[in-house]
């Protein structure tokens, strides 16, 4: 069977979870400015996985109306009970680009006792390279959660503020090889002889991972 937006509409009209959750998939299907009006309401729906599957989506439909997104996107990040849907709202927020949301998302790093928020916000704030955000990424450097770390290294290269260099080099000889690796990603980013010379010690790591990455980048 064909899927059409009457089709859709009826799965999301459903008192099946199942149902409204295969609907929010089935949206993919659709023109975007159709499934972006239909997806809203799936947003708000009573359950959670359909919630953060609706919230995730937001994150390729949202360019159909950046303004509604932000407000939409806002009120997840901020009032959802869920943290997996807090999460989907501050990657969405990132892949879209809406740097107006940054006190928000800034407020809610602060706030949340949450790992996972913490984590989704400071990869989304790299995305973004809002240079506002750099105070708060160099906070997340010291986390004690090494998934937040790990992020906020990528973010702090991402963003390309020269300022981090000296908070990143300390990490090049990390015992934790993913930390080494995400540093060599990062430090590709900036452009001085601080950066080569340690991507140049990089290049002979032990963890090959490391060291073609480092090269890759020297190359480049």
């Amino acid at each position: 069977m064909s899927i059409t937006p009457e089709s859709v509409q009826e799965l999301l009209s459903s008192d099946d979870f199942g149902q409204r959750l295969s609907a929010v998939n089935q949206l993919r299907q659709l023109d975007p400015q159709v499934a972006f009006e239909m997806i809203q309401s799936a947003i708000v729906d009573s359950s959670v996985r359909v919630r953060y599957a609706a919230v995730s989506q937001m994150s390729t439909l949202g360019h159909q109306n950046p303004a509604l997104s932000l407000e939409v996107l806002r009120r997840c990040l901020l009032e959802d009970p869920e943290t997996d849907v807090q999460a989907a709202a501050a990657d969405s927020l990132g892949a879209l680009k809406l740097t107006e949301a940054y006190d928000d998302l800034a407020m809610l790093y602060h706030q949340t006792s949450e790992w996972l928020v913490k984590f989704s916000i400071v990869a989304a704030l790299g995305e973004m390279g809002d240079p506002r955000s750099f105070d708060l990424l160099s906070t997340a450097l010291q986390s004690d959660n090494e998934l937040v770390q790990t992020a906020a290294i990528g973010s702090l290269g991402e963003l390309g503020d020269h300022r981090a260099l000296p908070l990143l080099l300390p990490f090049v000889d990390n015992p934790d090889w993913q930390i080494r690796h995400r540093v060599a990603q990062a430090l590709s980013h900036f452009d001085s002889p601080d950066a080569r010379s340690a991507l140049e010690r990089m290049a002979q790591d032990e963890v090959d991972l490391v060291a073609h990455g480092a090269k890759a980048y020297l190359n480049s």
